[in-house]
């Protein structure tokens, strides 16, 4: 059986981003639990959470969590920050795989299409970056930014809005690892 690691980002005493009303640390969180649930409900698939509730868990024990339970897909899940920002964004190490790339095309996809029925947010690309949980896994790996607290907030507010977006990542992560759907 396949299986996946849902990394909810930031946690206790590390807020994440903030905006008036929102921490990234919830939101994440939030995503993150609907992710799983969604793919538990639906897929024959084996799933392991970073986090489960508001606790700190350090970069370094993210990767370690993902690297002792073999995963074949890490998945970070976060919120952007800037003033003038808006949309989503998917990030991959700098010097990695061609699976992991054709994973991030297959995730961000799914996410994008999601956000599209939503509202019309800014599609701010599939990048790279040396984020540590990214190049500390040992199996492809996946952070994605969704949407800017700010601007967006109004999105993010919404408990709707951020089921819609784990089920995109659940199905995104499905897509990835050719997950075999319950009978």
């Amino acid at each position: 059986m396949k299986k996946a690691i849902i990394d909810a980002g930031h946690g206790g005493e590390d807020p994440g981003t903030i905006s008036e009303k929102l921490r990234e640390k919830d939101l994440t969180l939030k995503i993150a639990l609907y992710t799983e649930e969604f793919l538990k409900n639906n897929y024959e698939v084996e799933v392991k959470m970073t986090r489960r509730n508001d606790v700190f868990v350090s970069l370094n024990e993210r990767a370690k969590i993902a690297n002792r339970f073999k995963a074949d897909l890490f998945v970070s899940i976060h919120i952007n920050s800037s003033i003038n920002g808006t949309g989503f964004e998917s990030f991959i190490y700098t010097d990695t795989g061609e699976q992991t790339f054709q994973f991030q095309k297959i995730l961000h996809n799914e996410i994008e299409a999601a956000l599209a029925v939503e509202g019309s947010f800014k599609n701010r690309g599939l990048k790279r970056a040396n984020y540590f949980v990214l190049r500390k896994t040992k199996m492809p790996a996946i952070l994605t930014e969704n949407l800017f607290i700010d601007l967006d907030a109004e999105y993010l507010s919404n408990e709707e809005f951020l089921k819609n977006i784990g089920v995109a990542h659940a199905r995104g992560i499905a897509k990835c690892l050719n997950l075999p759907e319950k009978i």
